[in-house]
Protein backbone atom coordinates (compact mmCIF):
# COMPACT_ATOMS: atom_id res chain seq x y z
CA UNK A 1 0.00 0.00 0.00
CA UNK A 2 2.97 2.67 0.70
CA UNK A 3 4.47 1.96 -2.84
CA UNK A 4 0.43 2.14 -4.30
CA UNK A 5 1.72 -1.61 -5.19
CA UNK A 6 -2.36 -2.42 -4.24
CA UNK A 7 -5.29 -0.67 -4.41
CA UNK A 8 -8.80 -1.17 -3.64
CA UNK A 9 -10.97 -3.55 -5.74
CA UNK A 10 -13.71 -0.79 -7.10
CA UNK A 11 -16.74 -3.43 -6.43
CA UNK A 12 -15.64 -5.03 -3.18
CA UNK A 13 -13.67 -2.85 -1.01
CA UNK A 14 -12.58 -5.61 1.31
CA UNK A 15 -10.55 -7.30 -2.08
CA UNK A 16 -7.24 -5.43 -2.98
CA UNK A 17 -5.85 -5.55 -6.71
CA UNK A 18 -1.91 -5.55 -7.71
CA UNK A 19 -0.94 -2.38 -9.69
CA UNK A 20 1.77 -3.31 -12.12
CA UNK A 21 5.03 -2.47 -11.10
CA UNK A 22 5.55 -0.41 -14.04
CA UNK A 23 2.63 1.75 -13.30
CA UNK A 24 3.46 2.43 -9.86
CA UNK A 25 6.84 3.21 -10.25
CA UNK A 26 5.56 5.66 -13.01
CA UNK A 27 3.19 7.30 -10.37
CA UNK A 28 5.79 7.77 -7.85
CA UNK A 29 8.44 9.13 -10.25
CA UNK A 30 6.08 11.63 -12.30
CA UNK A 31 5.81 14.45 -9.14
CA UNK A 32 9.68 14.40 -8.72
CA UNK A 33 10.62 14.34 -12.39
CA UNK A 34 8.18 17.21 -12.88
CA UNK A 35 9.74 18.97 -9.59
CA UNK A 36 13.24 18.66 -11.22
CA UNK A 37 12.04 20.21 -14.72
CA UNK A 38 10.44 23.12 -12.37
CA UNK A 39 13.54 23.64 -10.65
CA UNK A 40 15.70 23.70 -14.25
CA UNK A 41 13.31 26.18 -15.57
CA UNK A 42 13.76 28.52 -12.71
CA UNK A 43 17.21 28.00 -12.86
CA UNK A 44 17.53 29.11 -16.22
CA UNK A 45 15.32 32.01 -15.66
CA UNK A 46 17.42 33.30 -12.94
CA UNK A 47 20.75 32.98 -14.74
CA UNK A 48 18.82 34.82 -17.46
CA UNK A 49 17.31 37.73 -14.97
CA UNK A 50 20.95 38.00 -13.74
CA UNK A 51 22.63 38.20 -17.15
CA UNK A 52 22.62 42.06 -17.49
CA UNK A 53 23.73 42.55 -14.04
CA UNK A 54 27.03 39.54 -14.62
CA UNK A 55 27.81 42.30 -17.65
CA UNK A 56 27.78 45.29 -15.11
CA UNK A 57 30.21 43.87 -12.76
CA UNK A 58 32.15 42.40 -15.66
CA UNK A 59 32.59 46.07 -16.69
CA UNK A 60 33.69 47.82 -13.23
CA UNK A 61 36.15 44.50 -11.94
CA UNK A 62 38.44 42.45 -13.31
CA UNK A 63 36.40 39.34 -13.07
CA UNK A 64 38.36 37.25 -15.69
CA UNK A 65 41.12 37.19 -12.82
CA UNK A 66 38.65 36.67 -9.40
CA UNK A 67 38.60 34.25 -7.08
CA UNK A 68 34.73 34.14 -5.33
CA UNK A 69 34.51 32.47 -1.91
CA UNK A 70 31.05 30.46 -2.25
CA UNK A 71 29.33 29.54 0.87
CA UNK A 72 26.44 27.28 1.32
CA UNK A 73 25.10 24.43 -0.72
CA UNK A 74 22.51 26.54 -2.50
CA UNK A 75 24.55 29.51 -3.28
CA UNK A 76 27.35 26.71 -4.45
CA UNK A 77 24.87 25.16 -6.53
CA UNK A 78 23.81 28.32 -8.08
CA UNK A 79 27.12 29.23 -9.44
CA UNK A 80 27.27 25.93 -11.17
CA UNK A 81 24.39 25.93 -12.25
CA UNK A 82 25.24 29.20 -14.08
CA UNK A 83 28.62 27.94 -15.56
CA UNK A 84 27.20 25.08 -16.80
CA UNK A 85 24.41 27.33 -18.55
CA UNK A 86 27.33 29.16 -19.72
CA UNK A 87 29.62 26.37 -21.05
CA UNK A 88 29.69 26.10 -24.31
CA UNK A 89 32.90 23.57 -25.16
CA UNK A 90 33.95 21.46 -22.50
CA UNK A 91 33.07 20.73 -18.85
CA UNK A 92 36.27 18.92 -17.17
CA UNK A 93 34.98 16.89 -13.63
CA UNK A 94 36.88 15.09 -11.14
CA UNK A 95 34.25 13.09 -8.69
CA UNK A 96 36.53 11.41 -5.64
CA UNK A 97 33.64 8.35 -4.52
CA UNK A 98 31.98 9.02 -2.04
CA UNK A 99 27.56 8.77 -1.25
CA UNK A 100 25.59 11.70 -3.39
CA UNK A 101 22.46 12.15 -2.22
CA UNK A 102 19.77 10.77 -4.70
CA UNK A 103 18.47 14.58 -5.29
CA UNK A 104 21.96 15.44 -6.24
CA UNK A 105 22.83 12.67 -8.49
CA UNK A 106 19.13 13.74 -10.34
CA UNK A 107 20.62 17.00 -10.54
CA UNK A 108 23.65 16.62 -11.70
CA UNK A 109 22.15 14.43 -14.44
CA UNK A 110 19.13 16.56 -15.64
CA UNK A 111 22.53 19.36 -15.87
CA UNK A 112 24.88 17.26 -17.77
CA UNK A 113 21.72 16.17 -20.42
CA UNK A 114 21.28 20.12 -21.08
CA UNK A 115 24.99 20.00 -21.52
CA UNK A 116 25.05 16.99 -23.74
CA UNK A 117 22.08 18.40 -26.25
CA UNK A 118 23.82 21.73 -26.56
CA UNK A 119 26.84 19.79 -27.97
CA UNK A 120 29.30 20.12 -24.71
CA UNK A 121 31.62 16.88 -24.36
CA UNK A 122 31.76 15.91 -20.56
CA UNK A 123 35.02 13.91 -19.39
CA UNK A 124 35.03 12.51 -15.46
CA UNK A 125 37.28 10.89 -13.30
CA UNK A 126 36.67 8.54 -10.54
CA UNK A 127 38.03 6.12 -8.47
CA UNK A 128 38.21 2.35 -9.54
CA UNK A 129 35.80 2.21 -6.40
CA UNK A 130 33.33 3.70 -8.51
CA UNK A 131 33.04 0.56 -10.82
CA UNK A 132 31.12 -1.68 -7.68
CA UNK A 133 29.06 1.44 -7.58
CA UNK A 134 25.37 0.83 -9.07
CA UNK A 135 24.42 4.47 -9.03
CA UNK A 136 27.89 5.69 -10.66
CA UNK A 137 27.16 2.98 -13.60
CA UNK A 138 24.04 3.61 -13.94
CA UNK A 139 24.91 7.54 -14.06
CA UNK A 140 27.26 7.26 -16.70
CA UNK A 141 25.53 4.40 -18.50
CA UNK A 142 22.82 6.87 -19.26
CA UNK A 143 25.08 9.66 -20.43
CA UNK A 144 27.52 7.33 -22.21
CA UNK A 145 26.56 8.20 -25.96
CA UNK A 146 29.98 9.26 -27.09
CA UNK A 147 29.89 12.89 -25.52
CA UNK A 148 30.17 11.99 -22.51
CA UNK A 149 33.44 9.63 -21.17
CA UNK A 150 34.52 8.23 -18.00
CA UNK A 151 37.68 6.68 -16.82
CA UNK A 152 38.56 5.57 -13.47
CA UNK A 153 41.87 5.71 -11.69
CA UNK A 154 42.83 4.49 -7.87
CA UNK A 155 43.63 7.62 -6.50
CA UNK A 156 42.18 11.10 -6.52
CA UNK A 157 42.34 13.89 -4.31
CA UNK A 158 39.58 16.50 -4.29
CA UNK A 159 36.39 17.27 -6.21
CA UNK A 160 37.14 19.50 -9.33
CA UNK A 161 34.59 20.99 -12.20
CA UNK A 162 36.04 23.11 -15.29
CA UNK A 163 33.97 24.99 -17.83
CA UNK A 164 35.71 25.72 -20.86
CA UNK A 165 38.55 26.87 -20.20
CA UNK A 166 36.38 29.79 -18.22
CA UNK A 167 35.73 28.83 -14.76
CA UNK A 168 36.51 25.95 -12.14
CA UNK A 169 35.31 25.31 -8.80
CA UNK A 170 37.37 23.70 -6.43
CA UNK A 171 35.91 22.37 -2.72
CA UNK A 172 37.54 24.47 0.23
CA UNK A 173 36.61 22.43 3.12
CA UNK A 174 36.04 19.03 3.85
CA UNK A 175 32.02 19.21 4.36
CA UNK A 176 31.29 20.42 0.84
CA UNK A 177 29.45 23.58 2.17
CA UNK A 178 32.65 26.10 0.97
CA UNK A 179 33.81 26.26 -2.56
CA UNK A 180 36.39 28.59 -4.71
CA UNK A 181 35.31 29.98 -8.01
CA UNK A 182 38.33 30.54 -9.84
CA UNK A 183 38.40 32.97 -12.86
CA UNK A 184 42.15 33.55 -13.14
CA UNK A 185 43.45 32.18 -16.63
CA UNK A 186 46.60 30.75 -15.43
CA UNK A 187 45.44 28.87 -12.39
CA UNK A 188 42.61 27.57 -14.82
CA UNK A 189 45.45 26.28 -17.07
CA UNK A 190 46.87 25.09 -14.33
CA UNK A 191 43.83 22.75 -13.21
CA UNK A 192 43.48 21.80 -16.81
CA UNK A 193 46.53 20.60 -16.97
CA UNK A 194 46.94 18.34 -13.86
CA UNK A 195 43.27 16.90 -15.24
CA UNK A 196 44.46 15.94 -18.03
CA UNK A 197 47.74 14.54 -16.75
CA UNK A 198 45.48 12.02 -14.54
CA UNK A 199 42.86 11.19 -17.48
CA UNK A 200 46.38 9.83 -19.54
CA UNK A 201 46.63 7.86 -16.86
CA UNK A 202 42.81 6.23 -16.28
CA UNK A 203 41.74 3.45 -17.35
CA UNK A 204 38.14 3.77 -19.18
CA UNK A 205 35.18 2.84 -17.38
CA UNK A 206 33.61 0.58 -20.38
CA UNK A 207 36.80 -1.39 -20.21
CA UNK A 208 39.75 -2.55 -18.31
CA UNK A 209 39.88 -4.40 -15.11
CA UNK A 210 42.00 -2.80 -12.57
CA UNK A 211 41.38 -5.37 -10.06
CA UNK A 212 42.47 -8.30 -11.16
CA UNK A 213 45.50 -10.19 -10.30
CA UNK A 214 49.04 -9.70 -11.72
CA UNK A 215 51.56 -12.35 -12.25
CA UNK A 216 52.92 -11.79 -8.33
CA UNK A 217 49.55 -12.09 -6.43
CA UNK A 218 48.96 -8.32 -5.91
CA UNK A 219 46.06 -6.64 -7.72
CA UNK A 220 46.05 -3.11 -8.57
CA UNK A 221 44.00 -1.42 -6.15
CA UNK A 222 46.88 -3.72 -3.08
CA UNK A 223 49.47 -2.40 -4.72
CA UNK A 224 48.10 1.30 -4.27
CA UNK A 225 47.65 0.47 -0.37
CA UNK A 226 51.23 -0.72 -0.22
CA UNK A 227 52.19 2.24 -1.58
CA UNK A 228 50.62 4.27 0.92
CA UNK A 229 51.04 1.99 3.51
CA UNK A 230 54.86 2.46 2.96
CA UNK A 231 54.65 5.82 3.21
CA UNK A 232 52.84 5.50 6.67
CA UNK A 233 49.62 6.18 6.24
CA UNK A 234 46.68 4.84 8.60
CA UNK A 235 44.13 2.57 7.64
CA UNK A 236 41.47 5.10 7.64
CA UNK A 237 43.61 7.65 5.86
CA UNK A 238 44.39 5.13 2.69
CA UNK A 239 40.56 4.22 2.65
CA UNK A 240 39.80 7.61 2.19
CA UNK A 241 42.05 8.89 -0.76
CA UNK A 242 40.94 5.12 -2.56
CA UNK A 243 37.56 6.28 -2.12
CA UNK A 244 36.87 2.69 -0.26
CA UNK A 245 35.19 2.30 3.38
CA UNK A 246 37.77 0.73 6.07
CA UNK A 247 36.19 -2.22 5.99
CA UNK A 248 36.92 -3.17 2.85
CA UNK A 249 40.45 -1.23 3.11
CA UNK A 250 41.56 -4.01 5.78
CA UNK A 251 40.69 -7.04 3.77
CA UNK A 252 42.56 -5.69 0.61
CA UNK A 253 45.33 -5.58 3.43
CA UNK A 254 45.16 -8.83 4.69
CA UNK A 255 45.31 -10.25 1.43
CA UNK A 256 48.22 -8.31 0.65
CA UNK A 257 49.37 -9.60 3.82
CA UNK A 258 48.37 -13.54 2.59
CA UNK A 259 49.81 -12.69 -0.81
CA UNK A 260 53.49 -11.75 0.84
CA UNK A 261 53.46 -13.92 3.45
CA UNK A 262 52.97 -11.76 6.64
CA UNK A 263 51.91 -12.17 9.72
CA UNK A 264 52.06 -8.80 11.25
CA UNK A 265 51.83 -5.30 10.25
CA UNK A 266 55.22 -4.32 10.71
CA UNK A 267 56.56 -7.37 8.83
CA UNK A 268 54.39 -6.59 6.14
CA UNK A 269 55.76 -2.51 5.23
CA UNK A 270 59.38 -4.61 5.31
CA UNK A 271 57.91 -7.51 2.72
CA UNK A 272 56.46 -4.67 0.68
CA UNK A 273 59.82 -3.01 0.63
CA UNK A 274 61.77 -6.36 0.18
CA UNK A 275 59.24 -7.80 -2.47
CA UNK A 276 60.24 -4.90 -5.33
CA UNK A 277 56.29 -4.62 -5.78
CA UNK A 278 56.46 -0.89 -5.89
CA UNK A 279 59.31 -0.79 -8.57
CA UNK A 280 57.16 -2.59 -10.90
CA UNK A 281 55.43 -0.80 -13.44
CA UNK A 282 51.54 -1.36 -13.21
Amino acid sequence: MEFALLHPDPDDANWLRPVPPSVALAQRLNPIEHEITERRRHANDLADAFEPFMALSAQGTSTTHSITVLEGGDRINTALNLAAAQCQTQMLTIQPSGNRPERSLSQGLDRDRLLIERGVTIRTLYQHTARFSPEKLAYAAQLSNGKAEYRTIDELVERLIICDEAVAFIPARDDQQIALELRHPGLIRYLIKVFEYLWDRAVPLSIGAPYETASDGITEIQHSIAKLLVEGHVDEAIARRLGMNVRTCRAHIAKLATALGSGSRAQLGYLIAQSGILDQER
